[in-house]
């Protein structure tokens, strides 16, 4: 079993039965979301939106603004932890609309316009209407829905609520530091510093 860091314990908490997901799947996802929120796409940023579980409760919820171009491919093309699936991801998300990704970690379709049905004060200020589709849709169903931002910021809803906000940064310390195992962040705000250390190390 993958010793679970700190930084990545955040999804730890999220009940996934109801979704029919894993914490695998979900966590394949969001460091896809995070890849994209990073890399963007030719030079600019870009955001969309991924639904994880309940896939055939959020078809019924949704529709797709053009013809869905996973459509016809094997199941086998698109398994999420795929590297030419996670590329054509990545391409794909320039498109309007977001990916369904069901709980064994198959890409189900693309480009799907999920309905707003929550009021904007529901939600925290300053986040747009894909985060009130995603806000909306893990209320109406029993999906996870993870955020790419166009600010560079990943965000998780769960049952109608923010759970979570991502810096991309910080979340892939576990791939430019393997050698911290419990990564600790100590921020001084005053001076604009941040330490990250190794929380299983014991002083002498």
């Amino acid at each position: 079993m993958d010793h679970i860091t700190p930084l990545s314990a955040a999804l730890d908490d999220i009940d996934l039965r109801a979704s029919g997901t894993t914490a695998t799947t979900l966590r394949a996802v969001v460091d896809l979301a995070i890849e994209i929120a990073r890399e963007g796409r030719e030079g600019r940023r870009i955001g969309t939106l991924f639904t994880v579980g309940a896939e055939a409760e959020v078809l019924e919820r949704s529709r797709c603004l053009i013809l869905d171009p996973l459509l016809g491919h094997s199941p086998d093309a698109r398994q999420i932890d795929d590297p030419g699936l996670r590329e054509t991801v990545k391409e794909l998300a320039q498109l309007d609309g977001g990916f369904v990704i069901s709980g064994t970690g198959t890409a189900v379709s693309a480009c799907r316009y999920f309905e707003s049905m929550l009021p904007h004060h529901d939600q925290p200020l300053g986040l747009g209407t894909r985060h009130l589709a995603a806000a909306s849709i893990s209320a109406s169903t029993a999906t996870v829905a993870v955020v790419v931002s166009e600010s560079c910021v990943v965000r998780i809803f769960n049952a109608g609520a923010l759970h979570t906000e991502i810096l991309p940064e910080l979340w892939l310390l576990h791939r430019y530091m393997p050698h911290i195992t419990e990564a600790t962040l100590t921020s001084d705000t005053e001076h604009n510093v941040a330490i990250v250390s190794d929380g299983s190390t014991e002083p002498s």
